[in-house]
């Protein structure tokens, strides 16, 4: 018998859901709703300085206005610090993790220009054999990544290859404020939700490999993945929040329906003409492998046409 499919949305609460947002969470509804599973939420509000109440129960009404449910409770990662840091135990004693007194600049610094990788400065191993001693600082933890490529297949961009340690370095899982990070703490997560479809944005491409070394250190088993290329705007940059226009409530308050959100992203995705749409209507025949491969540029046009009612 095949294995149920547990699909799960992951946002931040640091602002309203924007489109970018909300495609990614209409998708993953269709690709689990589509084959009969689970789809769950969870809010990442690790980051308390920039996290509000406000926003958490704004991207409840987000979803109930587009259509979108979930199964069972949410799962809030500001309650489960003792969770990670039995991860971070674990992962302690086997050595795989060292305290880390370097700051960013510092990273930045010793990293010369041939050594930057996908993400930043890779982290040169300055404190690996152990902590350089800076008074005043408290240590972050960072994970010893293994030598070696990692590799899967991404169900939107096919075989995917990337050498941790050259293309990143040892990198945080817990900083220096005692807080997790986002690496351990969505594999942590993921994991015990028994989440085994991990769909998303593709900016976060390049953050599996990562994510797929903590899960063999933890022995869990690895997700599926497929990450969704973005929504851009007409200078190539992420799709922005501005005047409303691009986020659910802003759209909510011009009269826009949630059905008439939802054609948009479902064209911009590649399925349907744009029309007004449910995502229940959206269901029959869905696949991923309908959903379009390349960056979707959002044209002030139509953003104005979807106000407009066009």
């Amino acid at each position: 018998m095949a294995t149920a499919v547990v699909g799960r949305f992951a946002p931040s609460p640091t602002g309203r859901l924007h489109l970018g947002n909300l495609r990614s969470a209409l998708l993953g509804w269709l690709s689990a709703r589509s084959r009969g599973g689970s789809f769950l939420l969870r809010v990442e509000d690790l980051d308390v300085a920039r996290c509000r109440p406000e926003f958490t129960d704004g991207l409840f009404r987000d979803l109930e206005f587009l259509g979108l449910d979930w199964d069972g409770p949410v799962l809030v990662q500001s309650q489960r610090a003792s969770v990670y840091r039995d991860a971070l135990e674990q992962l302690r004693r086997q050595g795989r993790v060292y305290a880390c007194t370097c700051s960013r600049a510092e990273v930045a610094r010793a990293a010369s220009a041939p050594h930057v990788g996908e993400d930043g400065p890779v982290y040169p191993g300055t404190c690996r054999d152990g902590a350089v001693e800076r008074p005043g600082r408290p240590p972050a933890l960072r994970f010893r990544v293994a030598s070696g490529v990692v590799r899967f297949v991404d169900a939107l961009h096919g075989p995917v290859a990337q050498d941790v340690e050259h293309a990143v370095g040892d990198f945080v899982v817990q900083r220096n404020d005692g807080v997790a990070s986002y690496q351990l703490a969505v594999v942590v997560d993921d994991a015990a939700s028994g989440v085994n479809e991990v769909l998303r944005g593709d900016d976060l491409l390049t953050s599996t490999p990562r994510q797929l070394q903590l899960l063999e250190a933890l022995g869990l088993g690895a997700p599926s993945y497929a990450h969704v290329p973005l929504l851009l705007q007409a200078d190539g940059k992420r799709l922005a929040k501005r005047d409303g226009a691009t986020t659910a409530a802003g759209l909510r308050e011009r009269g826009v329906t949630g059905a008439a959100i939802v054609g948009r992203l479902a064209a911009w995705s590649g399925l349907g003409d744009g029309q007004p749409v449910t995502p229940r209507e959206l269901l029959k025949g869905f696949s991923l492998s309908q959903v379009r491969r390349e960056p979707t540029v959002v044209h002030d046009a139509e953003l104005e046409a979807l106000v407009a009612g066009r």
